[in-house]
């Protein structure tokens, strides 16, 4: 299957009255200019406190296998934008030998360390940078890989809804679901966040990804 061509198609997709979003971004422009100046904080102030346990995991990861202990990976963004998401390496070099694969739980692929990394969300944190440079967001629906965002529209149309906001590091989906939900779930989580947002429920996402985080509740 062709991957959508998002600056094109996803334009064209908002047009259609059957997939409209149904909310009213343009008037939250103070919101929205609040919200990056927060993400600008955060990311510089998590990136220096996190710095070290990167470091040290980046370490780790070396030691176990070969190859690099970053992984970069194309997603897609705001408005269909493509960009390389950063993150710590959590499978071995060759997870994706037979093509691209959805992660599944205990999955084969994933090393000692990856484990360890995935269910704290370590292997995240390097997506700091992506939301300091704009890419991300700290809170918004995750980004997926432009073959799986193009397969799930087609099964699922108006999945493409969900690039009408910047994508985040955690989001609405992800606490109330992990990484097991299906696809057509996780659309309709992250249109309650995308209809509903503002500085609350962000602010509860973030808690609650601090506990998840502890907890290791719905890692994969």
């Amino acid at each position: 299957m062709e991957e959508l061509d998002f600056f094109n198609e996803y334009a064209a997709a908002l047009t259609d009255s059957s997939i409209q979003v149904n909310r009213n971004i343009s008037t939250h422009n103070i919101y929205f200019k609040m919200k990056r100046l927060f993400d600008i904080l955060f990311s510089v102030i998590g990136l220096i406190i996190t710095l070290p346990v990167i470091l040290i995991f980046s370490i780790l990861i070396k030691l176990e296998t070969t190859g690099p202990a970053f992984f970069f990976q194309e997603r897609v963004g705001l408005n269909g934008r493509y960009f390389k998401v950063i993150k710590l390496r959590s499978m071995r070099i060759d997870a994706e030998k037979n093509g691209a694969q959805w992660a599944a739980k205990n999955d084969p692929r994933v090393t000692k360390v990856g484990s360890f990394i995935r269910k704290t969300r370590i292997d995240e944190l390097p997506q700091l940078w992506n939301v300091l440079i704009g890419d991300m967001s700290l809170v918004g629906p995750r980004p997926e890989r432009p073959m799986f965002t193009a397969k799930f529209n087609e099964e699922i149309p108006g999945f493409i809804k969900r690039l009408t906001v910047k994508p985040g590091l955690t989001g609405w989906a992800q606490i109330n679901g992990g990484y097991e939900i299906t696809p057509k779930k996780k659309l309709e989580l992250d249109l309650y966040y995308i209809n509903n947002v503002n500085f609350y429920l962000d602010l509860k996402i973030i808690l609650k990804t601090i506990i998840t985080c502890i907890t290791g509740e719905g890692a994969r």
